[in-house]
């Protein structure tokens, strides 16, 4: 498969996930439980969609696990990092306009952080005020629990790959159940950009380099781990 096609498949891919994902998140009023269904569900229809041409990263977390792995190259990650990231923007940019049109409040925008982000009427809500130490860890803790899934499933010696597609979707969803009331669920950094730029709380950018740096960091550590535990 030429390498624009996988551009073009990630930038739609990527774009739908926050779409589907962040729009969930900021229009559909369905709770903890219906966004993490909304992001899980649409790494399903992404899976059987565009696997078959990109793998479907929509991630560049995702991406770089793969790149650790050895499974691409260092060169058709960088193109799946700027595919991933201008789809997740022009989402973003999406919603934004919607948003407006609608008469909405910015506010926070579906954007990820920690601590002070998040304000009383979001502790009364239901998030909960971690430090940056715990931001951390479970964004890296929960990407490199993402990504060993994703290995796994998408390992040449798998013998169930037909329902890869399911197993990460449903791990997506375990994953934002448990960490949307700590930080709003990143485990992709490029989700977490295209928000923070438009959101208007005003830690989102200051706090964004976590949601960068953790999810890759625990990616990463996921593709040397896998190749490890999995062998030749």
């Amino acid at each position: 498969m030429k390498l624009s096609n996988k551009f073009a498949a990630e930038f739609f891919g990527t774009a739908v996930l926050v779409l589907g994902g962040c729009g969930t998140a900021l229009f559909g009023h369905v709770g903890f439980l219906g966004v993490a269904l909304a992001f899980g569900l649409t790494i399903v229809a992404a899976a059987y969609g565009i696997g078959h041409i990109s793998g479907a990263h929509l991630n560049p977390a995702v991406s770089l696990g793969v790149f650790a792995n050895g499974r691409m190259s260092a060169k058709e990650m960088l193109v799946y990092w700027c595919a991933q990231i201008l789809g997740a923007i022009a989402a973003a940019a999406i919603l934004f306009g919607i948003a407006k049109s609608a008469g909405m409040e910015i506010g926070t925008f579906a954007a990820n952080g920690y601590g002070d982000f998040f304000g009383a009427s979001d502790v009364a809500a239901g998030y909960l005020q971690t430090n940056v130490w715990g931001a951390l860890a479970t964004e890296a803790v929960l990407t490199f629990v993402f990504l060993m899934v994703i290995l796994g499933v998408t390992d040449t010696k798998h013998t169930n790959g037909a329902f890869g597609g399911l197993a990460i979707g449903l791990t997506l969803t375990l994953v934002h159940l448990v960490s949307i009331p700590l930080t709003n669920t990143s485990v992709n950094p490029a989700r977490s950009i295209s928000q923070a730029i438009f959101s208007e709380n005003a830690l989102a950018m200051p706090q964004l380099w976590v949601f960068i740096v953790a999810p890759l960091a625990g990616a990463a550590l996921a593709g040397l781990c896998y190749k490890l535990i999995a062998g030749k």
